[in-house]
């Protein structure tokens, strides 16, 4: 499915196109998810924001600006098929190097991470029970354990399984709101 996207995506957006990565649980095979498959597009320049919209319109996208006040440097559409929400991408510069390399080392981490996946997926499940009808609680209770995945990925670490340390910790943890946006942190997956 992301392959056949991303085809799409590709053609629509032509010479705006720097990237193209399949992020989120849906990336990681065997990892529990949400049958959302999240797609990350790098163009040239957000400036180019309204041709943009128009493509991905074009394909059936939904552009929901309404996050823009919490990521400026980030556009967000989402794709449903039959009422159910199918795709949702995150359109950012392909030089916005913090957003584009969190986001494929986190997925990266957990394809060659066998035992940190399984955390993350329990994670998840459990988060997802204790936090049912508080999705900015969820996002947030998540992102300790992504933080520490993160770090060690970013730092070129290929060494032990983070799961045990992260797991716990995020799990003892309330969620709570960013103090500079009032907002739950990104989510990963």
């Amino acid at each position: 499915m992301f392959a056949q996207e991303a085809a799409r995506i590709a053609a629509a957006l032509g010479d705006h196109l720097l990237g193209v990565e399949h992020i989120g649980s849906t990336a990681v095979e065997g990892l529990v998810a949400k049958p959302v498959i999240d797609i990350q597009v790098g163009v040239r320049s957000l400036q180019a924001t309204s041709s943009i919209v128009e493509a991905m319109v074009g394909l059936g996208y939904v552009y929901v600006p309404e996050f823009e006040s919490e990521l400026p440097n980030r556009r967000y559409f989402r794709r449903a098929l039959e009422g159910r929400r199918t795709h949702q991408v995150h359109l950012v510069e392909r030089t916005d190097t913090q957003w584009w390399d969190r986001h494929v080392a986190f997925r990266d981490w957990l394809r060659t991470h066998p035992a940190d996946a399984a955390a993350c997926g329990a994670l998840k499940v459990e988060l997802a029970r204790t936090h049912r009808d508080d999705r900015l609680a969820y996002m947030h209770a998540k992102s300790e354990f992504i933080g520490l995945i993160v770090g060690q990925a970013l730092t070129g670490l290929s060494g032990e399984s983070v799961c045990g340390q992260a797991r716990a910790s995020a799990s003892a943890k309330p969620g709570r709101q960013s103090p500079r946006t009032g907002r739950s942190p990104q989510s990963y997956g």
